[in-house]
C-alpha cells in the first residue's frame, strides 16, 4: 500500500471517528403509567425506583402530598402523581412503584402505577405542549410519539417545585 493511500485511509478513519463521537441530540427517559396515560422523566434525574414502603402523613398539606418516607436514612416527601394531575386515586398493587427524582438539591418520591420502558427520543421528535392546554402545562416539557402511543415528558424542575 503506498503512502498516499495510507494517508487517505487514516483521514477517512478520523472523519468516521469524529462523526461517531459527535453527541447525539437526544433525550433518554424512563416511561411510566398513571391510569391510561403514559408519562416519562429524563433518566438522568432518576435516583432510584423502589417498591412502596411505609410513609408518615404530614398534616396541613395538599391531598396529593401523601407525607414523607425514609429511604436509607434520608427523609423525602412522597407525592401521588395521580392526585397531583387530578386523576382519580387508585389502590396500590404489585405494579405500583415510587420513583425517586432529583433536580439540583431537591429530591422527592412520586407514586406511579407502573413502569413502562426506557426510551430514547431525538430532540426533534419531542413536540411542544399545545398552547390551548389548561392547568398543568408548566409541568410538561413536551410530548413524543412511540409507535401508536403518545408520551408526555415531564419537567423535573417544576415537578419538584414546592407549591404548598
Amino acid at each position: 500500500m503506498n503512502a498516499d493511500k495510507l494517508k487517505e485511509v487514516f483521514a477517512s478513519q478520523k472523519t468516521t471517528q469524529k462523526q461517531e463521537q459527535k453527541p447525539q441530540e437526544e433525550l433518554q427517559v424512563i416511561g411510566f403509567k398513571l391510569g391510561d396515560e403514559e408519562f416519562a422523566i429524563p433518566i438522568l434525574n432518576i435516583l432510584e425506583i423502589v417498591k412502596p414502603i411505609e410513609y408518615t402523613r404530614i398534616p396541613r398539606t395538599p391531598d396529593y402530598v401523601l407525607g414523607v418516607f425514609n429511604l436509607r436514612g434520608n427523609v423525602f416527601p412522597l407525592i401521588d402523581l395521580r392526585l397531583k394531575f387530578k386523576i382519580s386515586a387508585s389502590k396500590i398493587d404489585k405494579h405500583t412503584c415510587y420513583i425517586i427524582i432529583k433536580y439540583e438539591d431537591k429530591i422527592a418520591g412520586f407514586v406511579i402505577d407502573s413502569l413502562s420502558e426506557a426510551m430514547r427520543f431525538k430532540l426533534s421528535e419531542i413536540n411542544d405542549i399545545p398552547d390551548n392546554i389548561n392547568g398543568q402545562e408548566d409541568l410538561m416539557q413536551g410530548v413524543a410519539k412511540k409507535e401508536n402511543r403518545i408520551i408526555t415528558i415531564l419537567k423535573v424542575e417544576n415537578l419538584l417545585r414546592k407549591t404548598f
